[in-house]
């Protein structure tokens, strides 16, 4: 395929370019001030991997790995120089983007993919004042052919992007090219179509999709929303099923949304770019609207300063899965603007076996069978899980008191004849989180394939409960081994206690997250017991200290890393 791109790429480079710009494009993508700043001190962060290069051109540092190109070629990078603004990081834009143009802009290189050419596209197109500002007429007629080229070929090869967020991202660049330079509009029409029908095959009825990674969702939404209003600024229509999309995703985006602003951090997801989402939602135009029944699989649970989201669906499968998480029945906790409860995240910016690892169960804030995941690699060592975890049982009530939730998942059935029931109550002031975890084979056939595993196992078969804490929690064991105690950053103090029928340990953890280059060490609380019989249940509490005020003022607020 690479070098049928390739191919594709040197044709359009005979295409004629355009002259200049139907009108002046506005900026709409966001960039990170900080990042901006380490990028003009020549510090290269991309994909976890640091490249200290002072004064270096970018296109000269050593490329640790493909997704160290990815994000070198897709220009997000041109984002967080735009943030700083000042002569010197334009001159690092300018200097770098016209270094790509005479590198690769002949068809050259590996950035020669529909996503990242329509990403590309959209960076050079949004910040086109800074990249032209004092450009002779040679420079400036070499960035529009630059333009042109790249146009081109996204118009004979999108088709072969990935469906999903790469093939959005490359008919988003299409419609952005074609509306911002001259001659080029009779692109626009069939790439409007192309991603009006993308919306209906890859946007479910409840705003979801098929990854089930929440922050990717919150880049389809960005991306339908850029085409929506470059449309709308053409004085063109919208198709119809790219506003439905938008209107779908929208509710769905609210819910994943926890107390502090990010995103759920579950199947790959991060939490966001700092900024993202609000900015996406406000631009969608969609009014807040409360979502009934899951938001992409997940419930959320809300109350007071308090939210949790839970996972609640099958694992994605086959290509949509490539990514997935073995987090059923998972949940993350946040207070106010301060996550206490996690899952791991994300391990690939940090390598395989690490990307590996974070998709494990014992990642998350959940049960684990010791040595099994709920969800299961491919056997043929393909990195999918294929023996996944189905939802039994899913029932959500609230009253006066409480919103509820109990849910089950059979993740275990075929290994051991277990599944998994989880219970749930978060209080109406949200105050205290009270959970139930129970192993149970319930059938007949569960029972013998049980009893044969006791058999082999001597007996018992280790379990555990984890509770991954966020690293900016300190937590310490407390009244005689009885208890946790967590402090948070906002001063709240937050309690885990649970029934005696486990042993409880703090343990260490990590926490996963772009833009560092090593894992941050966390703690855990561990909660281990072991299986005798047909049933295990064991009960445990989180709730605020009593002290804790209903309202704390938390306006600390710490730039996003750029470095560890």
């Amino acid at each position: 395929m690479q070098a049928m791109n390739r191919l594709a790429a040197r044709k359009a480079t005979r295409a004629k370019p355009a002259a200049g710009f139907v009108s002046q494009p506005e900026p709409r993508t966001i960039g990170l001030y900080a990042r901006g700043k380490q990028l003009v001190a020549g510090n290269f962060l991309f994909a976890g991997h640091l490249i200290e290069a002072p004064g270096a051109e970018i296109w000269d540092i050593a490329r640790p790995g493909p997704a160290f190109e990815a994000e070198l070629q897709g220009f997000g990078w041109l984002d967080d120089l735009a943030a700083v603004g000042d002569p010197a990081a334009r001159k690092r834009a300018q200097d770098w983007t016209f270094g790509w143009i005479d590198r690769y802009g002949r068809g050259d290189g590996p950035g020669w993919s529909p996503d990242l050419t329509g990403r590309r596209l959209i960076r050079w197109i949004n910040h086109a004042i800074l990249l032209l500002g004092g450009q002779d007429r040679d420079r400036a007629l070499a960035y529009y052919s630059a333009l042109s080229h790249q146009m081109v070929f996204l118009s004979r090869r999108w088709q072969v992007a990935s469906p999903g967020l790469p093939r959005f991202e490359a008919l988003t660049g299409l419609i952005y090219a074609g509306l911002a330079l001259i001659g080029m509009e009779a692109h626009v029409d069939p790439a409007a179509a192309a991603l009006a029908r993308e919306c209906e095959r890859e946007v479910d009825a409840e705003g979801g999709i098929p990854t089930r990674n929440p922050e990717e969702l919150l880049e389809v939404f960005t991306l339908l929303t850029w085409a929506a209003q470059a449309l709308t600024d053409a004085g063109r229509l919208v198709p119809p099923s790219h506003l439905a999309a938008i209107e779908r995703i929208a509710p769905t985006l609210r819910a994943l949304r926890h107390a502090d602003g990010g995103l759920a951090r579950f199947h790959g997801g991060g939490r966001g770019l700092e900024g993202r989402l609000d900015h996406a939602l406000a631009s969608s135009g969609v009014k807040p609207a409360p979502v009934g029944g899951l938001a992409m699989g997940f419930t959320r649970l809300s109350a007071g300063r308090s939210s949790v989201i839970v996972d609640t669906a099958l694992p994605p499968g086959g290509e949509a899965g490539a990514s997935a998480h073995a987090s059923t029945l998972a949940f993350e906790l946040t207070s106010g603007r301060r996550p206490l409860i996690v899952n791991c995240g994300n391990g690939a910016p940090f390598g395989a076996d690490w990307h590996r690892a974070s998709r494990a169960t014992q990642s998350h804030s959940t049960l684990s069978i010791d040595g099994f995941s709920s969800s299961r690699f491919a056997h043929d060592r393909r990195e999918v899980l294929e023996d996944r975890a189905r939802i039994t049982l899913l029932r959500q009530s609230h009253d006066a008191e409480a919103h509820l939730l109990l849910a089950g998942h059979d993740g275990w059935r075929g290994t051991h004849g277990l599944v998994h029931l989880r219970d749930l109550s978060l209080t109406a002031d949200g105050r205290r989180l009270d959970g139930t975890d129970m192993l149970v084979a319930d059938t007949p056939a569960d029972k013998d394939r049980l009893q044969a595993v006791l058999r082999r196992t001597g007996g018992d078969i280790g379990f555990a409960l984890r509770f991954h804490l966020h690293p900016d929690a300190d937590a310490e064991i407390d009244m005689g081994g009885a208890a946790v105690s967590v402090a948070l950053r906002s001063g709240e103090i937050w309690v885990f206690r649970h029934d005696g029928q486990a042993v409880m340990t703090l343990e260490p953890s990590v926490y996963l997250e772009k833009g560092r280059l090593m894992p941050r060490a966390a703690r855990q609380i561990v909660l281990a017991a072991s299986l005798q019989d047909f049933q295990a249940r064991i009960g445990w509490t989180l709730a605020k200290a009593q002290d804790t005020p209903l309202a704390i003022r938390d306006i600390d607020r710490e730039e996003p890393p750029s470095r560890p």
